[in-house]
Formats: C-alpha cells, sequence, structure tokens
C-alpha cells in the first residue's frame, strides 16, 4: 500500500502528499543547483529527517524514562562534496537545551546515545559524516 505520493510540477520543482494526514511538501533545487531555493530541496530534506529522526528518539526515550525534554532546538548545516558527483558530504547538527540544569549527566547521556539510534542516522551512507554537538 502507497503511503505517499510525489509529483514533477515543473520548473524543477516537486510536490508530496503524505497520504494519511494529507499533508504535502515541495522541494525545489538550490541556487548553486539550477534552482530557485524557495523551499527545500531533496537533500535539505534528508538533512531536516536526520535531525527530526534524532529528536524523535530523544523524545521516546525522554517519555519512557520521565525525562524532561521540551523545547529541544537544533540547527543544521548541510554540506555537499566539493568533487563530482554532486552528493551530501556532511551533516552537522547543534542540539540546544534551554534548561540544561533540570537534566543529570545520566539522563543527558541517555539523550546523546539515542540519538545516535535513529533509523534516518543508520540508513544514511557511512561516507556522509553526521557531526553532532549536543548543547545539554
Amino acid at each position: 500500500m502507497y503511503q505517499m505520493t510525489a509529483e514533477y510540477v515543473g520548473n524543477l520543482r516537486t510536490t508530496g502528499k503524505h497520504l494519511k494526514s494529507g499533508n504535502t511538501i515541495v522541494t525545489d533545487p538550490p541556487v548553486d543547483n539550477n534552482g530557485k531555493g524557495e523551499a527545500y530541496s531533496p537533500t535539505d530534506l534528508v538533512a531536516a529527517s536526520l535531525c527530526s529522526c534524532m529528536m524523535t528518539i530523544m523524545g521516546i526515550v525522554a517519555k519512557r524514562d520521565d525525562i524532561p525534554l521540551t523545547s529541544l532546538t537544533a540547527t543544521i548545516e548541510k554540506i555537499m562534496s566539493a568533487e563530482p558527483p554532486r552528493k551530501i558530504a556532511k551533516i552537522k547538527i547543534d542540539f540546544t537545551y534551554p534548561n540544561p540544569e533540570v537534566l543529570t549527566a545520566k539522563q543527558a547521556e541517555i539523550l546523546k546515545r539515542a540519538a545516535h539510534t535513529c533509523p534516518v542516522a543508520l540508513s544514511l551512507h557511512p561516507d556522509i559524516v553526521q557531526e553532532t554537538t549536543f548543547n545539554f
């Protein structure tokens, strides 16, 4: 059974729809790759997916272990390879927890370990450097 659909709508733009929820996404290539940069590029979505997956797994563990996690934020940087073929070389994610003093050292370590077990992290090619910083 299909879970998502996608359509090429022209001018290098695509749309995607999640069938169960009806939510949609739009992609557009970056300016340095013939696009307008007006939406997430497909490789941006890979980087964003890694971050969202890590946050989700941390959230599952936080809920299970009663660890406060609300207001965790992240910044994401995607670095493309300098040499052909064009591909993601590195994804840098910096997580920040606004109240780190509420976490014990053990809780912080549990969250960090959990993040690195997310399915997206484990699915990415090993040549893609995943650089993660935890500011908590």
